[in-house]
């Protein structure tokens, strides 16, 4: 089915990809090119959407290092057209058969359709973005028809690395009062590992590269002075990459005419070899049930309130959990993603504002 909507990459481009050394990672993929490749053994797949951009990000990123598990990773080429109508069928092909999608395409707008693609999968969904702004409230913009009326599959929305002056006061109140999570970039970039939890709630995450300063990725639409740089902006594919519950990952904006010196393709296969790193680093501690993890009550005594939080002993990482009765459909998110500062924070009967609007998304 999947070979409906998907065209074969183009010759020129396979055959530079069998000379490279045997190091680099382009000699170690499968690639779509004449027949369908057989998925059997592949845990990643990437889609390109827009032929211009997406080929000169393989390019950049078949010259990188080889460091994953043989053929785990597959190229299945470019989406015939760009549309979400095909878009969302290939992504739901690959979730039902456990591969996990990575999206680059060149419109912002598709991320819709990433999210979409979980529409039959019958389990509310988490969705995260990293962008610059928060592309709602105009009727066009890609999340205004997904959170206003929230669509009945969306449980929760986090907005990471948004930039104030690029957004306005109303859609904050907006997210404020429907308990959304909104990371500043100045306090993501001043703690960058505090974002980790936000991303490890996700079951999928959409990145803007309008995210990212116009130093480091000129390639974009309206590109800003400010934003992240590009380590940072691996370091977050990276923790996207390690948690056990995101299952697609989406690259959006690469605009190939006004990259220069193909610059931004490279930032985008380093995001991407990044989260690969993360996602074959996975520790599979996602508290489907708490055996294995280590158990602290808080006592908040000004309030006679206790608080549970889960230690992952292979990890390391934590989780809150929410203290009231939740729904069968629910079940699944009642563990919070948090920090070790979090946890602190508890001890001193404090708790931040994330889980407190977290504790009101059940309440």
């Amino acid at each position: 089915m999947l070979q409906n909507w998907l065209k074969p990459l183009p010759a020129s481009l396979f055959k530079w990809a069998d000379v490279l050394p045997d190091t680099a990672l382009g000699r170690h993929i499968v690639s779509f090119r004449g027949d369908f490749p057989d998925l059997k053994k592949v845990q990643v797949a990437l889609i390109g959407i827009g032929d211009k951009e997406a080929n000169a990000v393989r390019t950049a990123l078949y010259k990188t290092a080889a460091g994953f598990p043989d053929m785990a990773v597959a190229d299945l080429g470019n989406l015939r057209k760009t549309d979400i109508a095909q878009l969302i069928p290939v992504v739901y092909e690959l979730l039902s058969g456990r591969v996990l999608p990575i999206i680059l395409a060149s419109s912002d707008t598709l991320a819709r359709a990433q999210f979409l693609a979980y529409q039959d999968t019958k389990a509310l969904v988490n969705l995260a973005v990293v962008d610059e702004r928060c592309r709602f409230g105009h009727p066009d913009d890609v999340y205004t028809h997904l959170l206003s009326p929230r669509h009945p599959l969306l449980f929760h929305f986090a907005a990471v690395g948004v930039q104030v002056h690029q957004t306005a006061p109303a859609t904050f109140d907006f997210f404020t009062k429907n308990n959304f999570d909104v990371v500043r970039l100045g306090k993501s970039r001043a703690a960058i590992e505090e974002t980790e939890p936000v991303l490890r709630d996700a079951d999928l995450l959409t990145f803007h590269l309008g995210a990212l300063k116009q130093s480091d990725a000129p390639g974009v639409h309206e590109a800003s002075p400010s934003g992240y740089f590009a380590e940072e902006a691996c370091q977050l594919c990276r923790y996207a990459g390690m948690s056990d519950k995101l299952t697609s990952f989406g690259i959006y904006g690469y605009n190939a005419s006004l990259d220069r010196e193909g610059q931004t393709a490279q930032v985008a296969s380093q995001m991407i070899w990044y989260f690969l790193e993360g996602f074959f680093n996975r520790k599979k501690d996602y508290p489907v049930s708490t055996a294995g993890l280590t158990e602290y009550v808080v006592e908040f005594r000004q309030l006679n309130y206790q608080l549970t939080f889960w230690k992952s002993v292979k990890t390391g990482r934590w989780w809150m959990q929410v203290p009231v009765p939740t729904r069968k459909k629910h079940e699944r998110h009642r563990l919070i993603p948090c920090s070790y500062q979090d946890y602190q924070a508890a001890c001193r009967e404090e708790l931040p504002e994330r889980l407190m609007q977290a504790l009101h998304r059940f309440g």
